[in-house]
């Protein structure tokens, strides 16, 4: 243990020697988290509209386009262009991943933040790779959905990123009583859910992004229905968790963070239900694919609201009773 201590003195002294080079990326260091992040929501969509053109076979093999190539040839058509645009949108991905890892380098002493850009630049490769076993599998719907899943754990990190490039490392700061964070716990988890189980729902609906893919074969209507009450459960806790916030005069942030999670939650269910009473029009699939994203994305927010890691080495006052602020919580 101690070798490697030593060990990564030594590189965060080696690291300080090129901090002229970081400086230019660690200025823009936020802006490009936030870059890393929509790019992100974005693979989503892009993703959206290789499945909902019939295009997820538009590049038939993988890592190639085809047998002898590595782009997308004329012969192939719009499906190939979309297909290969989809899979080009990586590299930009990567490249974001790279800025961020360059401008966490130029604050030695921000480890976890060097830690999470990693954590980021590892998953766009694996989130590749997963998408080229969805070809080779011939979209297997199973693959597609975890395919999308590590897509909402990528936006996890990335989100995390952006947000800890402003805090500091101390350990975190719970700003709200045990009972309120217990509960917004349990509105992650509903919302996790929903996402889980929205997967399923598209496995087994009709765009499976080439004609000849096969479906998961579990009944369209069924599992619609559970997808559909998860998400009454979903806006209950989370309408439940905005008036307890209110209740408890919780800090202005975490009450906006939760009505802006009820309001994005609402105007997804308002999507869904339209796109499937509409027989699942494509261009509605596409916007519910996007809030997929951003109902994570705002269940995240609300979850950062109600804690904080001060930048110094005395802590913030919380908004409620010392022994609430006292409570550990995970760190996050």
């Amino acid at each position: 243990m101690r070798y490697f201590k030593i060990n990564f003195a030594r590189t965060i002294h080696r690291v300080k020697s090129f901090e002229p080079l970081f400086r230019p990326f660690t200025a823009v260091l936020r802006p490009l988290a936030l870059a890393s992040l929509v790019a992100n929501v974005a693979l989503i969509v892009t993703g959206a509209a290789v499945r909902l053109t019939d295009s997820g076979l538009g590049c038939p093999t993988w890592p190639r386009c085809t047998d002898e190539s590595y782009t997308t040839t004329a012969a192939m058509g719009v499906h190939g262009v979309i297909e290969f645009g989809n899979r080009m949108l990586t590299f930009v991905l990567a490249l974001l991943a790279v800025a961020c890892f360059l401008g966490a380098l130029g604050r030695p002493r921000r480890r976890s933040l060097v830690r999470l850009s990693v954590a980021v630049g590892l998953g766009i490769p694996m989130q590749g790779v997963v998408g080229g076993i969805t070809v080779l599998t011939n979209l297997n719907p199973w693959v597609v959905g975890l395919h999308f899943l590590l897509s909402i754990a990528l936006i996890t990190v990335a989100y995390a990123f952006w947000r800890r490039v402003d805090e500091g490392d101390a350990a975190p700061v719970p700003l709200v009583p045990g009972p309120l964070r217990a509960l917004a716990g349990l509105t992650t988890l509903a919302s996790l859910a929903v996402v889980a189980v929205g997967v399923v729902v598209t496995g087994s609906g009709p765009h499976s992004g080439d004609r000849g893919a096969k479906r998961n074969g579990l009944d369209p209507a069924g599992i619609s229905q559970v997808h559909a009450d998860l998400v009454f459960l979903l806006i209950g806790l989370s309408v439940a968790l905005w008036f307890a916030l209110r209740a408890v005069q919780a800090p202005p942030a975490a009450v906006r963070a939760a009505l802006t999670l009820v309001v994005v939650e609402l105007a997804q269910g308002l999507v869904g239900f339209v796109q499937y009473f509409t027989h699942l029009p494509v261009v509605l699939v596409a916007c519910h694919m996007l809030g997929a994203g951003l109902v994570w994305t705002a269940t995240l927010a609300v979850l950062w609201s109600l804690r904080e890691r001060p930048t110094g080495s005395s802590a913030a006052s919380p908004s409620v009773t010392p022994s609430a602020a006292q409570e550990p919580v995970p760190a996050v």
